[in-house]
């Protein structure tokens, strides 16, 4: 009668005053799903705190087990706002204390409190286990599922639509399917952000002989609560019922910067750092830049013995530069790019062998704005690349024309002035930087055409064409007509 009284009159005095007001709640001692914490309750500490965050509907299970000395214990759970939602002592004449599917009644975070009987006018002392297990989820609307969660549950007319929620953080891919087992059901999925927005629904998956729904590879572009719409076709209007099994899982590349698709922003000139392990063995970035950026990309381990490798794309994710070691012993540098166009580009940091390869550890990635390579060319003069094609014409008025390009210490380049009408005595220069000629032509290509072969760029930098005719001592120095010039690198 009196043990009965006491736990009566502790209750009482823990529902009637806060948490924060009883205990000294440390925010640290938390304690995760399946893990086990080892505690002391003596007559300097009658009881311990711990903190877990719990989410609407979640069914747990709490196990206190005593395993030194002749502790009596007493396990309870206290909201956020310090009520009493659940307790529990060795009532069943053992020293162990168990709550059991205990369900979680709204997303908060909870602590449980381990303690003995009389607190500080207690006696009994020893050492414990504390373990907390997730045993599952409720499938009644208004649950919030984690990844890997299932639930079954029934649409019928006075239940058209269940709402599940759940968190997600940016740059999470989320996979949701909805599978009818039973009735006529005709299941329909939607997704609603937390500003009541739809950002994702289907109805029937493409090309399969059910009317199953499924959402897949949905990317998270903002962390917070999202709401799982699980319906009919034709929702409160539908007349389709049934009961379904929902499925909530989290994609295999699944994360912030794991994949092409949630690729994390890097600024030009920006500095930042990464890890690469067994499991993320390569990281996406993504930024923009103009055409005729130069750019260098570097890539140095900070820790482990990664083993670094650096890939340029494009926004079509085709690869534009790579290198292994560019940078010096294992680091990797992708030096003084030329960016062909306006647009977005993705870096993907990763492993010598990729997925096949064996070495781990931390990194830093640069990325250098080295400035526009034409900067300090005159507007007028136009600016070519490898590949290009372009028309012109030679005569008294305009007896030359200078093209601007970039070329890479290296290449092998061809450059091309053929005749178009006229009598032109086509002649072409390629001309360094400070305009100094480095190699010219007059009669290469046959006849009047003019033709500089297979010629290797010394260093990289910035060079000019130069297209005009020939004048010399001997035929007409005055030759004038159109002309198509031709820049070509070479890989033969």
């Amino acid at each position: 009668m009196f043990r009965q009284s006491m736990l009566i009159l502790l209750l009482m005095v823990i529902c009637a005053v806060p948490v924060a007001a009883q205990v000294e709640v440390d925010t640290e001692a938390g304690i995760l799903f399946g893990q086990i914490i080892t505690g002391e309750i003596s007559n300097t500490s009658p009881r311990d705190t711990y903190s877990f965050d719990g989410r609407r509907g979640e069914v747990v299970s709490i196990d206190l087990r005593t395993i030194d000395g002749d502790l009596d214990p007493l396990l309870t759970i206290v909201d956020n706002s310090g009520q009493v939602i659940a307790w529990q002592d060795d009532s069943q004449q053992s020293r162990d204390v168990r709550i059991d599917s205990f369900r979680i009644p709204q997303t908060d975070r909870y602590f449980i409190i381990v303690g003995r009987f009389g607190y500080s006018l207690g006696t009994t002392s020893g050492e414990y286990e504390l373990r907390i297990d997730r045993l599952g989820v409720s499938s009644a609307s208004g649950s919030s599922l984690r990844y890997g969660d299932a639930v079954i549950n029934t649409i019928s007319s006075m239940q058209p639509q269940i709402f599940y929620s759940f968190r997600a953080q940016r740059g999470d891919i989320v996979n949701i399917e909805m599978q009818r087992v039973s009735g006529n059901l005709d299941p329909f999925l939607q997704v609603v952000n937390s500003n009541a927005f739809v950002i994702a629904e289907n109805d029937d998956v493409l090309g399969s002989d059910t009317l199953d729904a499924f959402i897949n590879g949905l990317v998270i572009e903002e962390t917070g609560t999202y709401i799982i719409v699980a319906t009919r076709f034709g929702q409160a209007a539908g007349d389709s019922t049934g009961s379904f099994v929902l499925s909530l899982n989290e994609a295999d590349n699944s994360g912030f910067g794991n994949s092409l698709q949630t690729a994390i922003p890097i600024a030009l000139g920006e500095t930042v750092e990464g890890e690469l392990t067994n499991r993320n063995f390569a990281q996406f970035y993504q930024f923009t830049a103009e055409r005729n950026d130069l750019i260098t990309i570097t890539m140095n381990r900070a820790d482990g013995n990664i083993d670094t490798f650096l890939t340029l794309t494009n926004a079509g994710f085709q690869t534009l530069a790579e290198d292994d070691d560019g940078g010096n012993g294992q680091n990797s540098r992708i030096d003084q790019y030329l960016i062909p166009a306006d647009g977005l580009y993705y870096i993907i940091a990763t492993r010598f062998e990729g997925e096949a390869g064996t070495t781990q550890g931390a990194y830093t990635l640069e990325l250098q704005n080295l400035g526009n390579v034409f900067e300090n060319v005159p507007e007028e003069i136009p600016r070519i690349s490898y590949g290009t094609t372009v028309t012109g014409r030679i005569d008294d008025t305009t007896p030359e024309i200078r093209y601007a390009f970039w070329g890479v210490e290296g290449d092998i380049i061809t450059t091309s002035m053929n005749r178009g009408d006229g009598n032109l005595d086509a002649f072409i220069q390629i001309l360094n930087e400070d305009g100094t000629p480095i190699i010219s032509n007059d009669d290469g290509g046959g006849g009047q055409n003019a033709r500089i072969d297979r010629f290797r760029i010394p260093r990289t930098g910035l060079y000019f064409i130069q297209a005009t005719r020939f004048i010399g001592a001997e035929g007409d120095s005055n030759t004038a007509g159109s002309f198509i010039l031709v820049l070509a690198q070479r890989f033969d």
